[in-house]
């Protein structure tokens, strides 16, 4: 990514420096638009949602964190004692983790090579970076050549089906169309905006049948309303 399309990375720095931040917009292809606050990026493990501090709970070894941010999750775990390092795709969220003494580089996940970790965590629907449905699987593969013998893959995700149904609780997507947790957004902070890319939201038994086929067991940890949390490992 180049410091010019860096939203969240230029957010992040604002926020370190002044404690305060205009929120990032986040647009998309499907919804309105939606605000992020800055400052919960910066959560500590006592303003997280129960399904992260499960997921920070489940985290064992030596833990990669996917798509790190502002490191909530990475000094989270640095705190109980682990063994932690962090990557980014962000410039600017790479310069701040590493003024935090956290190992942190600059790195999209899919050219990771010849590393192994007993754990990957991929949190606010991390797993959206395999980008859409038909992708999920070459993210899988790619996953579990980064894990150990008894390595684990803990991330959430959310089932997007309720944003299609009517009032009458039927569904209107068009199931011959592309899969309908296949999004497209772009973000924008003050006069910084990234391009458009592609995140997926994939419901637990696409999840599951997928993983299956990759050679992964998955294991449903956490759900509510429609976001759920789980732990992918090696099928014995």
């Amino acid at each position: 990514m180049k410091q010019e399309n860096d939203a969240i990375g230029r957010a992040i720095l604002d926020f370190a420096q002044n404690a305060k931040a205009e929120d990032i917009i986040v647009s998309s292809d499907i919804c309105e638009e939606d605000e992020i606050p800055v400052a919960y990026l910066f959560r500590t493990f006592d303003e997280m949602p129960k399904l992260e501090q499960l997921a920070i709970e489940r985290c064992v070894g030596k833990i990669l964190d996917i798509g790190a941010g502002a490191g909530s999750h990475s000094k989270a775990l640095i705190d109980r004692g682990h063994e932690v390092y962090a990557i980014d795709i962000s410039p600017g969220a790479v310069s701040y983790l590493k003024t935090k003494a956290i190992e942190a580089r600059q790195l999209d996940f899919f050219e990771l090579k010849d590393e192994t970790y007993d754990t990957l965590l991929l949190l606010m629907n991390g797993i959206g970076i395999a980008n859409r449905l038909n992708a999920l699987e070459h993210f899988l593969r790619h996953a579990k050549n980064c894990l150990t013998e008894t390595g684990r893959i803990i991330c959430d995700s959310t089932d997007v089906t309720y944003l299609y149904e009517d009032d009458e609780g039927g569904l209107w997507m068009d199931l011959n169309s592309e899969y309908h947790g296949d999004f497209k957004f772009k973000m924008r902070y003050k006069d910084t905006e990234t391009d458009w890319f592609e995140w997926l939201y994939v419901d637990f038994n696409s999840l599951k049948k997928i993983a299956k086929k990759v050679g992964l067991k998955v294991e449903l940890l956490f759900e509510h309303d429609h976001q759920y949390l789980v732990e992918l490992t090696h099928t014995k």
